[in-house]
């Protein structure tokens, strides 16, 4: 999952980017609002967390801006205003949540996944898609009960669909997830991870797919109901690499 950091004490942001790369995450940080605005228009993030104490443009006014065009992105505040009446105005112009400096580490990571599950219409970390299992708090696939062998890309491909699953996602959305827009790759790389995910799959459950392609748009995750019961004997424990 992809995050944006906007908070203009830079050692604030560059601890907690370290907090949330730590737990797996990708992110982008901006120091300012007109930075936050302009990277929010090339790319889609999963979650916003938003200081409201900037040299610009402040957090309230980026937030009721975000929302007047209707970007549903979540976000987090991460304010040292801690008045109550601050946190009611960002709640009803359109925050998730709000959470006040200091603050712990742990508390924003269990913040981040409570919202990540919720507006994704998951009520845990897990998201089951057949008999496949997403752990997106232990970034590991399970299939019947076995753990798959994924590259640290990989994984990200396959929680990607499965937080957006129905939606037809482009090629170009996978690569600013997996990439972060910081590096240039051909889109032709995506269909090489698809490639081999559903190779992996069909592994593991004796040649079902999940991963649809849409011509001319992109892949979509796929859920139906699985006809036959398959039993597959687990062959290790294996770790995200």
């Amino acid at each position: 999952m992809k995050l944006l950091i906007v908070e203009d004490e830079i050692g604030i942001a560059r601890g907690i980017e370290t907090a949330v790369m730590s737990d797996g995450f990708s992110c982008d940080i901006a120091e300012n609002g007109s930075d936050a605005l302009e990277m929010m228009k090339f790319y889609d993030y999963d979650l916003i967390i938003l200081d409201l104490i900037l040299p610009d443009i402040d957090g309230f006014e980026i937030l009721s801006r975000i929302r007047a065009i209707r970007n549903t992105t979540p976000v987090i505040i991460l304010s040292g205003l801690n008045a109550i009446d601050d946190k009611v105005k960002g709640l009803t112009i359109g925050a998730d949540d709000y959470l006040t400096k200091p603050f712990s580490k742990v508390e924003l990571l269990a913040r981040i996944y409570a919202i990540v599950r919720r507006t994704s219409g998951h009520s845990s970390s897990v998201i089951d898609v057949g008999p496949m299992e997403i752990d997106i708090k232990q970034r590991c696939v399970r299939i019947y009960g076995t753990e798959m062998a994924l590259t640290s890309k990989e994984y990200s491909i396959l929680e990607l669909l499965a937080i957006k699953k129905g939606s037809v996602l482009p090629k170009e959305a996978f690569l600013n997830h997996i990439y972060g827009g910081m590096d240039e790759h051909e889109v032709k790389i995506v269909d090489v991870f698809i490639c081999k995910l559903r190779r992996k799959i069909a592994n593991l459950t004796g040649g079902l797919n999940f991963i649809e392609t849409i011509w001319g748009r992109g892949y979509t995750m796929r859920d139906f109901e699985v006809e036959h019961e398959h039993k597959i004997t687990p062959i290790g424990n294996l770790k995200v690499s």
